[in-house]
């Protein structure tokens, strides 16, 4: 494992910048990457985490500070969602369950990054969600989130983008701040539930995280459009999906 660590820690420096450029905290795209390294779920999922709380802290000061802040997209759906991740984060998974939900989780997340239309996406001006099926939506993917170790704001944001919620930006900005406070309550499940492990790879993955999250967030918010971006990640994530479904069948 030792050997692997500066490829490992090469691919995150990528993955936070890319993602924290659209808003994410890259969970998915760390957990993609951990599982090509056989490493153990409940320690990708705890590092996936830690690094989301990083990443995704940093992501929403910036789309703050660019004035992408939609108070009651932020407001509405983490009311649901934090709970949910805290009881998602206490179940504990076998290995093989584990990184099948896991990997129906990021086929979805690459399907919506491929196939995004933009001009679809800003065609009308957005309109308030009602409050039930936020909670309802905030609910479902911290649940789930919790469970696998990710933040959800990947699956929020095309939410968001597709019941015409809000803009691009301001459902990036939303994710961030979203990904923050799940990452922080399914960090807490885990370790109510004793499935918090941490070790020598959150050690040499955080600062690299900080770092790179820095650049990603400020060039996304202020600089780059995110389309591109959400296909360069859409690739990469399939090809992991690709790689875990051949050899799961």
């Amino acid at each position: 494992m030792l050997s692997s660590i500066p490829l490992l820690s090469f691919l995150v420096a990528v993955i936070a910048f890319l993602y924290s450029s659209i808003g994410f905290g890259g969970s998915t795209g760390y957990l993609a990457v951990m599982s090509f390294f056989d490493i153990e779920p409940n320690l990708m999922a705890t590092t996936a985490l830690l690094l989301n709380v990083v990443a995704s802290g940093i992501a929403f000061f910036n789309y703050m500070r660019a004035g992408h802040i939609e108070k009651r997209l932020l407001l509405l759906f983490p009311l649901a969602s934090i709970p949910a991740a805290f009881i998602g984060g206490y179940f504990k998974l076998n290995k093989e369950l584990y990184f099948v939900v896991l990997y129906i989780i990021l086929t979805y997340v690459m399907i919506r990054m491929l196939f995004t239309n933009k001009e679809q996406e800003e065609a009308c001006p957005p309109q308030a969600p009602p409050i039930w099926l936020a909670l309802l939506s905030g609910a479902t993917i911290g649940f789930l989130s919790g469970m696998v170790g990710m933040g959800g704001g990947i699956i929020l944001s095309p939410l968001i983008i597709l019941m015409n919620w809000g803009t691009s930006k301001q459902a990036a900005s939303t994710a961030a701040g979203f990904i923050f406070l799940n990452s922080l309550s399914g960090l807490l499940g885990r370790y109510v539930g004793g499935n918090l492990a941490f070790g020598q790879i959150g050690i040499v993955l955080l600062p690299i995280g900080i770092s790179s999250a820095l650049a990603g967030s400020y060039f996304g918010a202020r600089k780059f459009s995110s389309l591109w971006t959400q296909r360069i990640l859409g690739f990469v994530l399939l090809i992991a999906v690709i790689r875990f479904w051949v050899g799961y069948f």
